[in-house]
C-alpha cells in the first residue's frame, strides 16, 4: 500500500477512548498497510472535560463540527471511516458529509436506530455500573470525566426524546463502499442494524454477521476484523472492495 494511502479514522463508542481500542489500531495498521488515526472525542479519555448534556444531534454534530478539525490537525483529505457502536453512526455521518473524500465506510456494532434491545442493554449496563469495581474500571480510562461519560450515555439513549433517532435520513447520502460488521450475539442491537445500513446506503454494501460474538468484535475477533477490513479496502482496482 503506498505511503500516501488515505488513513483509516477510528471513531470510538459511547464509553470509549483511544486507550480502549487497545491493540486494535496497531493490528489494523499492520494488516492494511495504512496509517490509522484514533482520537478521543471531547469529554472522553485524555481530552478536555465536558459538563453540558449531549444534544440529541450529537452523532451528526461530531461529523459536522469536530471531524473537519481532525482533518486539519492531521493533514488528510481522503479517508476511510471506521466507527464502533455510536461511533459507527458518526462514521456514517462523516461518509455522508464528506462523500467526495470518503473512500470507504466500515461500521462495527453500529446502531441505525433505537431498538428495544439497545435500551434493554443500556438498562442492564446501568445496573452493572452501580458496582464500584465496574465504575472504577471506567474511571481508569476517563479519570474524573468517568461520571459524565457514563451519564451522557445512559441519559441520552434512555431519553424518550431520543427514541426516534435513526440514520435513515443520512444513509442514502453515503455513496462509498460500505462494510457493516455485527456480532450475532450483540447485546445492544440485532442484525436489523447492519441490514438497515446496507439497505439504505447508496453505495455498494456488504454485511458480516459474526456468530457467537457480542458488542466488541474488534476485541473478540481482533485479527479477523483487521484482516477483513484490510481485504475490503484493498481488494478493488482503486484499493476499495466493490
Amino acid at each position: 500500500m503506498p505511503d500516501d494511502a488515505p488513513p483509516i479514522v477510528l471513531l470510538h463508542d459511547s464509553l470509549g477512548c483511544v486507550r480502549m481500542w487497545r491493540t486494535f489500531p496497531r493490528t489494523l495498521a499492520a494488516c492494511a498497510g495504512r496509517r490509522v488515526i484514533a482520537y478521543d472525542r471531547l469529554g472522553f479519555g485524555q481530552s478536555d472535560p465536558r459538563t453540558d448534556a449531549l444534544g440529541f444531534d450529537f452523532v451528526r454534530d461530531e461529523a459536522r463540527r469536530c471531524f473537519p478539525m481532525l482533518r486539519d490537525a492531521f493533514g488528510f483529505d481522503r479517508f476511510v471511516a471506521f466507527g464502533h457502536s455510536v461511533g459507527g453512526g458518526m462514521a456514517v455521518h462523516c461518509a455522508a458529509e464528506f462523500a467526495s473524500a470518503c473512500d470507504a465506510l466500515i461500521t462495527e456494532s453500529a446502531q441505525a436506530f433505537v431498538e428495544d434491545r439497545t435500551r434493554a442493554g443500556i438498562v442492564d449496563a446501568r445496573e452493572q455500573f452501580k458496582q464500584r469495581d465496574a465504575f472504577e474500571r471506567l474511571r481508569a480510562y476517563h479519570g474524573e470525566k468517568a461520571r459524565w461519560v457514563l451519564d451522557a450515555w445512559i441519559d441520552t439513549w434512555l431519553s424518550p426524546e431520543f427514541a426516534g433517532w435513526s440514520l435513515a435520513a443520512v444513509l442514502p447520502r453515503v455513496t462509498c463502499p460500505t462494510l457493516a460488521i455485527h456480532g450475532g450475539d450483540d447485546e445492544y442491537g440485532s442484525a436489523l442494524h447492519p441490514e438497515t445500513i446496507a439497505r439504505l446506503a447508496s453505495g455498494p454494501a456488504q454485511i458480516e454477521i459474526l456468530p457467537g460474538v457480542r458488542h466488541v468484535p474488534h476485541r473478540e475477533r481482533e485479527q479477523w476484523v483487521a484482516q477483513r477490513v484490510a481485504a475490503f479496502i484493498g481488494a478493488g482496482p482503486h484499493g476499495i472492495a466493490e
